[in-house]
């Protein structure tokens, strides 16, 4: 005899639960402490590794959440420093348009007529600048005498009655204003009529 076939009368025979008819010779007490003490445990297992799951699970939402936010934060920088990163530049520039406005505004007939070449070549660097600025999304705001004071584009540098205006009115436009893109770089400075009637 094989020695695998010998039993040890000592030795409680093992009942393998996996088989199907392997509980029909066990009476029910047996049957009641082996799925008390089955399920027990494996129950509360269950419920620990279905917690961890679901630990797991909100943190991994969290996480895909705050990654998705930083990237589109990070999108919105990328495109407001594409589209307002050069306005330090461009505010520092806007003098350069005043003064080369105020050079051909203050030319004489006469002067014109003595200095025809040097004046054209000033509308000429004045009209590049201007090209130079609409290229990269700075566009005047320019106000006419007449129309109404906004103050979300305009500035009132000073205020003065004059008749047949109302309160409110441009009545005169010292320096153009400019925006780039959607925001104010710099708001246009006028005069407005304070006329009470």
């Amino acid at each position: 005899m094989a020695d695998a076939d010998k039993k040890n009368p000592n030795e409680e025979e093992l009942i393998d639960i996996t088989q199907p008819d392997a509980l029909e010779d066990v009476d029910d007490d047996t049957v009641a402490q082996i799925n008390a003490a089955g399920m027990t445990s494996g129950d509360d297992e269950i419920e620990t590794l279905r917690a961890e799951r679901d630990d797991m699970r909100d943190r991994f939402m969290r996480a895909l959440a705050d990654a998705e936010n930083s990237r589109k934060r990070s999108d919105r920088d990328r495109r407001e420093a594409e589209q307002y990163g050069g306005s330090k530049l461009a505010r520092d520039m806007l003098p350069v348009y005043d003064n080369l406005r105020r050079a051909l505004d203050a030319a004489t007939d006469e002067q014109r007529a003595k200095a025809s070449a040097l004046l054209e070549g000033v509308e000429l660097t004045l009209r590049e600048l201007l090209n130079v600025f609409g290229k990269h999304g700075i566009e005047p705001v320019v106000p006419e005498v007449g129309d109404a004071f906004d103050p979300q584009l305009h500035q009132a540098m000073f205020e003065a009655p004059l008749p047949e205006t109302k309160a409110g009115d441009i009545i005169q436009v010292m320096t153009e204003g400019f925006l780039l893109h959607d925001r104010l770089l710099r708001p246009a400075q006028v005069g407005v009529s304070s006329n009470t009637g």
